[in-house]
């Protein structure tokens, strides 16, 4: 069940501080994070955010596409292996 409308999309607020202040920097730095659950907001955009996946950090470059969608649909945490049929 998604977030209530009324509430707003939930971002970290170490995240959106990190961003405000590459941001007034003018700098274009790589950000670490572990928090998959936050949304993806009109202010990241141009940014690299490195999300967590539970063993290292997934590089995801923003752009206006993503906006809406969370941070950890894009760090997969499991590796589909195939379904091999039995071999003879």
């Amino acid at each position: 069940m998604p977030r209530s409308k009324k509430k707003g999309p939930y971002i970290d607020p170490k995240l959106l501080n990190k961003i405000k202040k590459i941001k007034d920097s003018n700098g274009k730095k790589v950000i670490t994070t572990w928090s998959r659950s936050s949304m993806i907001v009109p202010d990241m955009i141009g940014f690299t955010i490195s999300v967590h996946n539970g063993i290292k950090h997934i590089a995801v470059f923003i752009t206006e596409q993503l906006i809406g969608h969370k941070l950890g649909e894009f760090a997969y945490t499991r590796t589909f292996r195939s379904h091999e049929k039995g071999k003879k």
